[in-house]
């Protein structure tokens, strides 16, 4: 098995100061944290400034793999897409001033014209390659149509764009009803970031939310066959702690960030004898986007 390298989202920890998640995430022993723009706005109202959270980046020795979220990117043509275009500038801006290597791009809601979804990506990747982020395409489970790896897929490669990639997510697989075997079809360019986390046996899958996701290995997804399916297409950049519990909210940020790299790490440093060949999980047909 591939030595994956391993990030914190910040969400996981979040009543924390951006500031504090940053040393918390490099005393934990990770690599990388993934930030929130929501986060980087109330620092920076609080009289900090992009120059004090790079250094502190930067003195942590921490990458920032990816910065979130850009949203308002794929409207029709008119006010409501220059304002979201604008609002995309100033994040990706952002993005480049703490030094992240992408800027997830979030799916349009409800039903999806891919073809302008396609085109509008490659603009967004234009403008964030203009000032040296990615823009990478996330699907979510819970959505109507974007909900898979290939939904988002199917955006990345419509745009004719090379340095499309797509954000993966055992959650949202498990969740969207596709499962993660797509993973077979992509290179690992094609990857930006992988989220990491798992899901309970209740509630149903049609009914979970962010906040249902548990630590890995905590739950029913097969994470072994996930990352098995990533070394296998020679994937070996980040594996990204992302939760959203509220009662990890209240504990000590310090043990969430600890007992959650050690979680990713007993579900990703194991062999490959007789190790995910089970399937993540049998995808739900009235789930399934495909």
């Amino acid at each position: 098995m591939g030595q994956f390298r391993y990030s914190l989202n910040s969400v996981t920890i979040k009543p924390a100061p951006v500031i504090e998640k940053i040393r918390i995430a490099a005393e934990a022993g990770y690599e990388a944290i993934e930030l929130w723009h929501d986060e980087i706005d109330q620092f920076l109202g609080s009289s900090g400034s992009l120059k004090e959270l790079r250094k502190a980046i930067d003195d942590s020795g921490l990458t920032v793999p990816s910065t979130v979220m850009l949203k308002g990117w794929c409207e029709p043509a008119g006010a409501a897409y220059r304002q979201g275009m604008d609002e995309c500038k100033r994040r990706l801006e952002q993005a480049a001033a703490v030094g992240a290597i992408h800027s997830i791009a979030g799916p349009p809601r409800g039903k999806v014209d891919y073809g302008l979804a396609s085109q509008r990506y490659g603009e967004l990747l234009d403008l964030g390659l203009s000032m040296g982020v990615k823009p990478a395409m996330e699907y979510l489970g819970f959505a109507e149509d974007v909900n898979s790896m290939a939904d988002a897929l199917r955006i990345v490669e419509g745009s004719g764009h090379t340095e499309g990639t797509i954000v993966l997510d055992p959650f949202h697989d498990f969740r969207g009803g596709a499962g993660c075997e797509d993973i077979a079809r992509l290179k690992a360019s094609q990857i930006a970031v992988c989220h990491f986390n798992d899901a309970p046996a209740k509630p149903p899958a049609a009914e979970q939310q962010d906040r249902d996701r548990v630590m890995p290995g905590d739950g029913i997804i097969d994470l072994r066959r996930f990352v098995t399916l990533l070394d296998q297409i020679g994937y070996d950049r980040w594996i990204s702690l992302e939760l959203f519990r509220s009662d990890l909210w209240e504990r000590n940020p310090q043990e969430v960030a600890r007992l959650g790299l050690e979680k990713m790490r007993a579900v990703c440093e194991i062999g490959q004898n007789g190790a995910g060949t089970a399937g993540c999980f049998e995808p739900s047909p009235r789930l399934s986007a495909d």
